[in-house]
């Protein structure tokens, strides 16, 4: 009896680590083993330290339909302790994440997306969170993150209704970083990631803390917050390195510490 093929895929591609969602004939939807498996490969992009940043998408053509309901009826759990749906949607990854988003990004799809740094998407992919449609909320972050993405209204519009935008109107709410032909996310999403793996390490991830330490903090706390991860940027070799570096005229050589 042959072994089944793992439902998450990674791949090396130079200091980038690409992670594919495989369950094609699902729409790439999330069960207990999908999260299980994102789970880990998020793990071995966090462990490595010679792995930048990486890249989420999905295979078939499309990102992913979200929660896989048969599954859900069955009483599998999409959610791991501590790091919510897939994952990802509650954990807090060190390293930047871009989405590489072809096809559907549906409901826990979209919400995969929304925990990533940045976002690529097709011209004619489809973002929506039809949880509304269904009784439930978008409880992966989607009611949490959606409505500090977008304005409000837009925000409210897209939670009420459940109705979907495409790659197009993502990209000109600001939801989508980058907006690319049918096909081309994820080669532009790689591109991105490997312009994001030739800055300094402790720098991106020093900027995530800080980002999420800001996010409603008064002023001065979030100032207070930064202070401390200056100074241990300021006594980094990563530090000394790129101000030699700029000094010599030359690509900084990244350590990590």
């Amino acid at each position: 009896m042959s072994t089944p093929a793992p439902p998450v895929r990674t791949e090396r591609i130079d200091s980038t680590l690409l992670i594919t969602l495989d369950r094609p004939e699902a729409r790439n939807a999330v069960n207990a083993a999908v999260a299980g498996a994102l789970t880990e490969a998020l793990d071995v992009l966090e462990a490595d330290p010679t792995l930048r940043a990486g890249v989420l998408t999905g295979e078939g053509g499309t990102f992913s339909a979200g929660m896989d309901l048969k599954a859900a009826l069955r009483g599998e759990s999409p959610e791991v302790e501590g790091r919510g749906f897939g994952g990802l949607t509650e954990a807090e990854p060190a390293k930047p994440l871009v989405a590489a988003v072809e096809g559907f990004a549906m409901g826990g799809g979209f919400e995969l997306a929304l925990a990533c740094d940045l976002i690529v998407a097709a011209e004619d992919a489809r973002f929506g969170l039809p949880e509304v449609k269904r009784g439930l909320i978008a409880a992966g972050g989607g009611v949490i993150r959606l409505p500090k993405r977008v304005p409000h209204h837009l925000a409210m519009e897209l939670l009420l209704t459940g109705e979907p935008v495409d790659g197009r109107r993502a990209g000109e709410l600001g939801l989508a970083n980058r907006v690319t032909a049918k096909g081309q996310a994820l080669p532009e999403a790689l591109r991105l990631a490997g312009q994001l793996a030739g800055n300094a390490p402790l720098a991106l991830a020093a900027i995530k803390r800080v980002v999420r330490a800001a996010d409603g903090a008064p002023d001065a706390e979030a100032f207070a917050f930064q202070r401390g991860e200056m100074k241990t940027l300021m006594a980094s070799d990563d530090v000394r390195e790129g101000m030699t570096a700029f000094a010599e005229r030359r690509p900084a050589r990244w350590t990590g510490r």
